[in-house]
């Protein structure tokens, strides 16, 4: 009886601490359901107070940490060496595998490629295709976490159809350029008199020395071509808006990948 006593109180006032969590819980309204209405203001909220990246900007930072800077070294005649030309490449084997175009690298006696988080390596010339001007290069050293690009087709890409060219045009970059395909199943011979290439894109991303070998991007983020050359009828050798890139397919032939 004294043991009672003594805990009445607490006890008391642990059943009053319940009984009042029960009727407020009893008491509160329920909690009101999402409408749409609901969903679409904070859906407007967000664009209004927060710029969101564009489309072409997500496409190219999806295939950025694939893309590389390439250069060719030659003999400069002098007993050293000399820069023989500079262009992109893309990664598309996460173990050192490289996609270029083969009049980057073709006469280079040595060849060196830079990897997005700025890693310089020595690479080797495993296998080319002259007849799309393509050339598979592996890289000796590699970052840690090297990331391979995305491999598109080009079965349901369409003139008008919005990409982006990444590479590094004159050596600068990685840059970015962005506009449509012009065209399908195009044919190009430079004025040099080399191969003719056939089946090719046209797009008018702008592009320049140096951004050959860099990937042609869907708005996916996946690569759809290797830029390979730009039509220019002077002698400047810039862009005036008419670029061509080899497909997917051809490069995927290249080196093996299935399904191509």
């Amino acid at each position: 009886m004294r043991l009672r006593g003594r805990w009445a109180p607490a006890l008391a006032v642990a059943l009053f601490a319940l009984a009042f969590a029960l009727l407020h819980g009893v008491m509160r309204p329920a909690p009101r359901a999402l409408t749409q209405d609901d969903i679409d203001a904070a859906v407007l909220h967000t664009m209004e107070n927060k710029t969101l990246p564009s489309r072409a900007a997500k496409a190219a930072e999806a295939v950025r940490p694939s893309v590389v800077l390439v250069r060719g070294f030659a003999d400069d005649g002098k007993g050293g060496e000399k820069e023989y030309g500079v262009g992109s490449g893309v990664v598309i084997v996460d173990d050192g595998i490289i996609l270029t175009n083969l009049h980057v690298v073709q006469h280079a006696k040595r060849m060196t490629v830079t990897f997005s988080d700025g890693l310089e390596s020595e690479a080797v010339l495993v296998g080319v295709k002259p007849e799309t001007d393509l050339a598979v290069v592996r890289a000796k050293t590699i970052p840690d976490d090297l990331a391979a690009a995305t491999l598109g087709s080009t079965q349901a890409v369409r003139p008008g159809d919005e990409v982006v060219a990444v590479g590094f045009p004159f050596g600068i970059g990685p840059s970015v350029t962005a506009g449509v395909i012009s065209g399908l199943n195009r044919e190009f011979r430079s004025p040099e008199g080399y191969r003719l290439l056939t089946r090719l894109i046209q797009f008018d991303a702008a592009a320049n020395p140096g951004s050959s070998g860099g990937p042609l991007v869907t708005m996916e983020g996946e690569v759809i071509g290797i830029v390979t050359a730009i039509l220019n009828p002077t002698k400047a050798g810039t862009f005036i808006g008419i670029g061509f890139a080899v497909t997917i397919e051809a490069a995927g032939s290249a080196v093996g990948i299935p399904p191509f």
